[in-house]
């Protein structure tokens, strides 16, 4: 009987022993929980508001203007390039430039010789005087029709061979200046002293550097061979490959700006000209392309660096002032309004800077009051709450 009413009594004093303790436990409980909400509030007097000085504002969604960066390169513009040869076999007589020379249009680069030049030039001075030979025949004629001493079938006959003869040194005509030779030249080979019947002057198309040569005294050029490339570095073509799915805030012909790796501190403007119509089945980017001004010459063709698409107010987010935002070691936050007298420090995800703002991707909504001015009194606030009660 006695071992019975012990076995009924041992649970009984075994509960009561512990039930004491789950109190105190949960008391502690409470206690921490004011104790850690103590350690991430401010609460502040009347006097101590108008000490700091705080700013109140609010967490809104703004549109913003952000920036596509992407990789991109420098290219020479096509525009301003050139390959420069002759239109007709010939033997480089003589060179007159090397690479790095800086040219100008109509400069002389260098001078070829040959047979078909010089064929060229006979065909062209033999139609000239059978077109002056018939052209003065034919107005003998009208003149003496107009006296009554010519007859109309002979004035016929000389205006057929007239037109036959024009026709002919119009087409000669073409064909010489479609060489690169200029009536001034042309001119010269009927000087009997003259011995530049068989030569041909080759000149720059355009202004600019000799990036390229490719022939010597005495080579056999063909109508085919690139004898010099000719680059204008003055205006240049940036190339980046955009990700498809920035391809919908790119609209009209934005403006960009280039930074090159070679230059850190510069920025060079320019306006985009191309964007493909056709997506890289690969990389899925598009490719956007873009004129530079580059009066400098500080840009080389090949020269790498990030260009920056503007996106004008397509995009809205969460902003808040950067004067809010409190950097510490790990975290990043601020003070949000709790009332009059209490604010809360909240840790927040921040993304990109647009401005005087910065965007909050997390720990914040839209509408929400937080200390713009005056935050770090808050947090040297804290920070005594903090050591008091470490103490």
């Amino acid at each position: 009987m006695k071992n019975k009413i012990l076995c009924y009594l041992l649970p009984l004093f075994f509960a009561l022993a512990v039930l004491p303790g789950c109190t105190r436990s949960k008391g502690e409980t409470k206690e921490e929980e004011k104790k850690n909400e103590n350690l991430t509030r401010v609460v502040l007097n009347k006097e101590s508001l108008n000490n700091f000085k705080l700013e109140i504002g609010i967490a809104e969604i703004k549109a913003v203007s952000d920036n596509i960066s992407a990789p991109a390169k420098i290219l020479t513009n096509q525009d301003y390039e050139a390959y420069v040869g002759s239109f007709v076999q010939g033997r480089v007589q003589k060179v007159l430039v090397n690479p790095g020379d800086f040219v100008k249009r109509g400069q002389v680069l260098m001078y070829i010789e040959g047979i078909e030049i010089g064929t060229l030039k006979a065909e062209f001075l033999k139609s000239k005087a059978e077109l002056e030979f018939k052209e003065a025949n034919y107005n003998r004629q009208k003149t003496l029709l107009d006296q009554k001493v010519g007859s109309q079938r002979t004035l016929l006959e000389a205006k057929a061979e007239f037109d036959k003869a024009l026709a002919e040194f119009t087409a000669a005509d073409k064909k010489i200046h479609s060489i690169g030779l200029t009536d001034e030249e042309i001119q010269k080979s009927t000087n009997k002293e003259s011995h530049t019947a068989g030569n041909l002057s080759i000149k720059s198309p355009l202004e600019g550097v000799i990036v390229e040569r490719n022939v010597v005294i005495g080579q056999l050029v063909e109508p085919n061979t690139n004898a010099f490339r000719i680059v204008n570095t003055a205006n240049l073509i940036v190339e980046a490959d955009i990700n498809e799915k920035d391809v919908q805030f790119i609209n009209g012909r934005p403006d960009i700006t280039f930074k090159a790796s070679s230059y850190t501190e510069d920025m060079f403007r320019g306006k985009v000209n191309y964007i493909s119509d056709v997506i890289d089945p690969n990389s899925r980017t598009i490719k956007v392309r873009a004129t530079i001004n580059n009066t400098s010459r500080k840009l080389k063709p090949q020269m790498f660096g990030e260009l920056l698409l503007p996106i004008n107010g397509g995009l809205k987010k969460l902003v808040v002032p950067t004067e809010a935002i409190v950097n510490d070691i790990q975290t990043n936050y601020l003070f949000v309004v709790l009332n009059d007298t209490t604010f809360e420090k909240r840790i927040v995800l921040t993304g990109q800077t647009y401005g005087k703002n910065i965007e909050i991707k997390d720990g914040l909504k839209e509408g929400e009051k937080i200390a713009i001015k005056g935050v770090f009194f808050l947090k040297s606030e804290l920070m005594k709450s903090e050591l008091e009660s470490g103490e």
